[in-house]
């Protein structure tokens, strides 16, 4: 499918299992519209049902935005009530999408990472940052609240004071404090391209079998809807049945005989 607001790019840069997904709207920082909620909806579904790919890079066009937030614009120019609603409920169920899906997605942030481009960022499950990098959640200096889950996702990363400070301060965050308080997941070394660094990462991650990267987000995830004890009993089920697989032989093999494992999704 050809998209207006996105570029998808699978197996990029040759590397086989790695999706390469950039919003591409310069122009307007990455701001988050209606239709750039919408392809990503679409590309997310896509990205979810191809089986031969592992793991994805969610990025921004230029130097400048992973995304400078929400499209402030379109939002004033909605109806107040209903069709705000409709706006935000697109962005939850995009960044659900990302949070729960079956395989990895990785935020690789240059520039502004604000407002709604940093709850996209929160929802994937690592924020690589170049050191040019800026957060914030500056939503309460236009009179509004997060719409697309900052006040759940940004307490469970930072701890519920800092998240308080970053909510109802509106103030803005470098790389380097982002990474101190758990906001960044890693920062690329000093004269390492991000993206570079980030797709490093992503490949490393997608050499590694289908099935155990699958159960580890699974179950790494799980407690974002159950217990600790429910999840305890979900990672014992897994690890039962993953080692029943030729995975798990080959990868003990390996390790015995010294070698790296050959994994074949089995």
């Amino acid at each position: 499918m050809t998209y207006e607001t996105i570029l998808v790019e699978t197996d990029a840069r040759g590397t086989k299992g790695v999706t390469l997904l950039t919003i591409n709207r310069p122009q307007a920082l990455n701001a988050l519209n209606s239709k750039v909620l919408e392809e990503l909806i679409h590309a997310f579904a896509a990205y979810q049902a191809d089986g031969s790919q592992l793991c994805a890079i969610l990025t921004g066009s230029g130097d400048k935005a992973f995304a400078a937030g929400a499209d402030i614009k379109e939002i004033a120019g909605l109806e107040p009530g209903d069709a705000v609603d409709d706006f935000a409920e697109a962005g939850h169920e995009s960044f659900l999408n990302v949070e729960r899906g079956r395989v990895i997605w990785i935020a690789v942030i240059r520039g502004f990472c604000l407002g709604g481009g940093c709850e996209l960022a929160m929802a994937c499950h690592m924020r690589i940052a170049d050191r040019s990098a800026i957060f914030g959640q500056p939503e309460i200096k236009l009179g509004i609240c997060p719409g697309f889950g900052a006040t759940q996702r940004l307490p469970r990363l930072i701890g519920i004071p800092r998240a308080m400070l970053m909510l109802l301060t509106g103030e803005q965050i470098d790389a380097l404090q982002a990474e101190r308080w758990g906001l960044a997941t890693l920062l690329a070394p000093e004269g390492k391209d991000v993206a570079e660094f980030g797709l490093e990462t992503a490949r490393k991650i997608a050499s590694f079998g289908r099935l155990v990267i699958e159960a580890n987000r699974e179950l790494v995830t799980y407690n974002l809807e159950f217990d600790a004890e429910r999840g305890m009993d979900r990672e014992s089920e897994l690890f039962g049945q993953l080692s029943k697989t030729e995975d798990m032989r080959e990868g003990f093999a390996a390790f015995i005989g010294k070698r790296e494992p050959v994994f074949k999704d089995k």
